[in-house]
């Protein structure tokens, strides 16, 4: 917060803006802030107020003081002051944002008007150096393009060997050993860096054919060093989203600027040295696009510009790096806080085989309601942009001028009463369940994509759904048949909940490991 602080000063003085301009409107910020203070915090307080908008700067100032729990505040807005689901912030220098829980607009957005709603140019450009023109930062042909190569990826077979061979390994080989050696002495370990890492090799090896091995021992210099640089890269893209002079920080290379460039060169190092590798297998081999991996087909489908194919290792990189590993880190914790829920998993682990195939692992539907329902309070992506590329209007009556930015938010939708119900609050798996009545066993029940968006919606739905959650459950059950997750922090204690491109337990995951 003191480092946007500066930014927020220097941005102002950069842009020539009075001292006793900033003066004024900082004053009137101290001011609000003191008299919100003596408020209610609770987040069904009547006391909390729409946040100020200033000529120029919009509500800046709230923004900036709300950085480090922006979901949380943008939740607590929409829970106290919105009527239809919606609330409208305004940006500087005109921009304004509407945030949405309302499904029918989600829907609108997502689908309905699909053409309409893009990633923008202000998106695209924000993150363009560190995403360049990968899959999560395109549009129009380009995201068409990406979407259609990476789809076979996604079939039936791929998923069926991507849980059987490459999860299977890493779970016997490197994880479950890791827990073991743990176990006798223990000690603490960070289970969301573990996760990560976890995920980090599933995907650089079923989608590249690569495996960095950041779960082994020994972990690879170049593996560690990119770990540090992709965290940053995240992180000080974000940052742009909130800063006046980013822009002019990078031309001239200074601050938070400059450390995102170091940051990124190695991220792109290594994505690069991925994509020459693959390449120089390719030609050794001379390999059929029809038995490889997704940068194989990429490479093979005419794509051979390196820069065009790296964004596409490094988006790749991030949707199953960080997603998985964040449901997963926030399910354990929840389960770790309700034993009820953690003796119905261990009971439909049991009635399962002791080594698990694919379609064991399918048909876990108690696992598969426990992660949903995980998702549901703590969504790996809380929430999600669309610039409207024309005038509009929402199902709601809501005007929509060109331009402007709609948000929809996963986070809060699972904290709005009117969706899941008075007992939101509660991590209650049993609401995705339904009893069978013939077998007297759980049967699974979704709901639509545009009331629970975690994966997305629409043409944009996310393809690896199904991969992700046979990848959870699959290391669910293999670590809850040997192990019970036992937090390292006193009983009571509430994780706090952060997110820049995906969500993370600030501080990490510290637990203790204890055999069954």
């Amino acid at each position: 917060m003191l480092q946007f602080q500066f930014e927020f000063v220097t941005s102002l003085l950069l842009l020539i803006i009075l001292p006793t301009f900033f003066y004024f409107f900082k004053t009137c910020f101290t001011s609000a802030t003191s008299k919100k203070k003596k408020s209610s915090s609770s987040p069904s307080s009547s006391a909390i107020k729409f946040p100020r908008s200033y000529p120029v700067l919009g509500s800046l100032f709230a923004i900036s003081a709300n950085l480090e729990r922006m979901n949380q505040w943008t939740t607590e807005l929409l829970q106290n002051t919105s009527e239809n689901g919606n609330i409208i912030l305004d940006l500087p220098f005109g921009r304004r944002i509407l945030v949405t829980t309302n499904p029918a607009i989600v829907q609108h957005i997502l689908k309905t008007q699909f053409h309409i709603y893009n990633k923008g140019i202000f998106v695209r450009d924000t993150l363009q150096n560190f995403l360049g023109t990968g899959i999560f930062n395109a549009d129009d042909d380009n995201w068409k393009s990406q979407r259609q190569i990476s789809s076979h990826e996604f079939n039936t077979k791929s998923i069926r060997k991507f849980v059987e061979t490459v999860v299977e390994d890493e779970l016997s080989d490197r994880l479950l050993p890791l827990l073991s050696s743990a176990n006798p002495n223990r000690s603490l370990l960070d289970l969301q860096d573990i996760l990560q890492r976890f995920a980090f090799d599933n995907i650089c090896k079923i989608s590249f054919g690569y495996d960095p091995k950041s779960l082994s021992p020994s972990i690879p210099q170049l593996e560690t060093k990119f770990a540090v640089a992709f965290e940053d890269a995240i992180r000080l893209s974000c940052q742009r989203f909130y800063s006046l002079t980013w822009r002019l920080k990078r031309a001239f290379d200074i601050g938070s600027e400059k450390q995102l460039r170091v940051a990124i060169s190695t991220v792109r190092d290594f994505a690069t040295k991925i994509v020459r590798e693959k390449k120089l297998q390719l030609e050794e081999e001379n390999s059929s696009p029809e038995t490889e991996d997704l940068l194989s087909r990429f490479l093979s489908s005419g794509h051979t510009d390196e820069n065009f194919v790296t964004d596409m290792v490094i988006s790749f990189i991030l949707a199953g790096r960080d997603t998985t590993s964040a449901a997963l880190t926030w399910f354990f914790w929840l389960v770790s806080q309700h034993s009820n829920v953690e003796d119905e998993i261990l009971k439909e682990i049991r009635e399962k085989p002791q080594i698990l195939d694919y379609d064991d692992v399918k048909n876990m539907a108690y696992i598969h309601a426990s992660l949903c329902e995980t998702m549901r309070l703590y969504p790996p992506v809380p929430s999600d942009s669309k610039n409207a590329a024309a005038d509009d209007v929402l199902p709601d009556g809501t005007i929509v001028e060109k331009g402007m930015i709609v948000q929809y938010h996963p986070y809060a939708m699972g904290r709005t009463e009117s969706l899941w119900g008075k007992d939101w609050a509660e991590f209650r798996p049993e609401r995705w369940l339904e009893k069978e009545t013939s077998t007297g066993k759980w049967r699974f029940v979704g709901r639509d994509p545009y009331t629970y968006p975690v994966f997305n919606a629409g043409p944009r739905i996310c393809l690896g759904k199904d991969m992700a959650f046979l990848q959870m459950k699959k290391l669910v059950a293999r670590v809850m048949q040997r192990y019970r997750v036992v937090p390292a922090s006193e009983k009571g204690f509430e994780p706090i909940f952060i997110s820049d491109m995906a969500s993370k337990m600030k501080g990490g995951f510290p637990v203790r490991i204890e055999e069954r």
